[in-house]
């Protein structure tokens, strides 16, 4: 087992050490709540809490149920905390809203906090959001800005404001939500890895239509084998998704990594021509270079996005229309200008306007599927750039190419997105500043398992994702 400090252990370390007894749930615990305790205020990624006296008594019954000899979930005793868009008993859920900002505490568990209780997670908080979601940089009127552990005047990312959290040893795993990056946005700013799953992958009941896949939950933690051990945990059919999938999670429980000689790379530059800083441009080649030498096979490749951000901007305007409206008719002037313009926006489109989004988006699935079926891995780079400063509410210039829209600087995400593909980030380097950056590896549908090998191939080959932030 490592020798570094408890709270820099991966997840699948740290689950087996428990379970022999190595180290006590209440050690691991002490240990992230004293990491907690030492950099959040840096960095503002756990905005809500229970109290220490509470997670110590939780983790002693996760040692005492060891000592028994009871059966134990796959998370047994592992700290983590929710994105504070979905609801943990006893804390409030803010939706990072000034509409929602005086919340009392919830009564109830969402569906994926219960699973994540019943595989013996241990739930010691909530971590930030921008207002509902709204974009990939992690900032509200309720809690603040969450920065990045490798550089602190940077944004962490968002919409999942965990990733900074995982990377600098407050959690070993947590989950987040993704319509257009806010999974994979974070986890490239901040070296981790982050898995944009297909839909039905991991169940949901949060509110809004239950039968699409756009919006999707999945997992961010600091390597592909981590990830595959919070999906065996949460992953697996539920009455309450109707698109779930009943297929035995257990497959991910264990994840071998592939080996990266004979691997059939699809290498995108750009994902259709889209603007990607210099810095990043340099260290993506380099990237390329790496794995070709490490015996990848990688052809440059390219698919037709030409119509896939007219269909993401249909879909995600109109599902912030369909849970928004309400609020914003009531009391707009509570709520994020970005946020209000989203659903009034949504809300202006005709029912031929909304059948050609869906119908758009039917025709990139194809596309995307038949390019796939010659490779393992399509890949772009995960982000047209590195962290941005934190004091901007979205990136509005990249490469000379300028962005009037706070989604328009996320498209590297959002035509992802409108594949319905799972795609994975993993780390892919540093720039010559020192920031992180990452690969997305977009797989075949419903193909996590072997998505997550190729990711955690590339993990071991690379050793990139071993590297953690130092400035904290």
């Amino acid at each position: 087992m490592p020798e570094s400090p408890l709270y820099c252990w991966n997840a699948t370390d740290l689950s087996a050490a428990i379970r022999t007894r190595e180290v006590s749930a209440v050690e691991v615990m002490r240990a992230h709540l004293d990491r907690i305790e030492e950099v959040n205020p840096l960095l503002n990624s756990i905005v809500a809490s229970v109290p220490a006296s509470q997670a110590i008594a939780a983790a002693e019954e996760s040692d005492a149920a060891v000592a028994r000899g009871d059966e134990l979930g796959v998370l047994h005793g592992l700290p983590t905390a929710v994105k504070d868009l979905l609801d943990v008993r006893g804390l409030p859920t803010t939706y990072g809203s000034a509409a929602f900002a005086q919340a009392m505490p919830s009564t109830r568990d969402s569906l994926l906090t219960r699973r994540l209780r019943a595989a013996g997670a241990l739930v010691i908080g909530k971590t930030n959001t921008p207002e509902h979601g709204v974009g990939t940089l992690s900032f509200n009127a309720v809690y603040g800005i969450t920065r990045n552990p490798w550089d602190t005047s940077k944004h962490g990312g968002g919409s999942s404001g965990a990733g900074a959290a995982v990377a600098s040893g407050m959690l070993p795993i947590a989950d987040g939500s993704d319509s257009g990056g806010s999974l994979r946005y974070p986890s490239s700013f901040c070296n981790t890895v982050g898995l944009r799953t297909t839909a039905g992958r991991v169940p949901g009941d949060s509110v809004g239509s239950a039968w699409s896949p756009h919006s999707v939950l999945g997992p961010m933690a600091r390597n592909s084998q981590d990830v595959g051990l919070w999906l065996a945990a949460i992953a697996g059919p539920d009455i309450a998704a109707p698109l779930s999938l009943a297929e035995d999670p257990s497959v991910f429980v264990d994840i071998e990594p592939r080996s990266v000689e004979g691997l059939r790379i699809a290498w995108s530059k750009d994902a259709d021509g889209l603007p990607v800083a210099p810095d990043v441009r340099h260290a993506y080649a380099d990237a390329r270079e790496r794995l070709v030498a490490l015996g990848a096979i990688v052809d440059d490749v390219e698919i037709d996005f030409s119509d896939a951000d007219e269909a993401w901007e249909i879909i995600e305007m109109f599902g912030f229309f369909s849970f928004g409206w309400p609020g914003v008719e009531a009391e707009p002037e509570k709520y994020r200008h970005d946020f209000v313009r989203n659903v009034e926006q949504g809300g202006s489109y005709s029912a031929k306007e909304i059948a050609r989004g869906f119908e758009l988006r039917t025709e990139i699935y194809r596309r995307t599927a038949r390019l796939i079926a010659s490779y393992d891995l399509f890949v772009t780079p995960a982000t047209p750039c590195t962290a941005p400063d934190a004091d901007v509410e979205w990136v509005k210039e990249i490469d000379g190419v300028e962005f009037d829209r706070y989604f328009l600087w996320q498209r590297m995400a959002n035509r992802i997105t409108m594949t319905s593909h799972p795609a994975l980030i993993t780390p892919g380097g540093f720039t010559e500043s020192g920031m992180p950056f990452g690969l997305q590896l977009v797989g075949h549908m419903r193909g996590e398992a072997e998505l997550l090998r190729a990711g955690a191939g590339i993990e071991a080959a690379t050793g990139f994702a071993a590297v953690r932030p130092t400035g904290i």
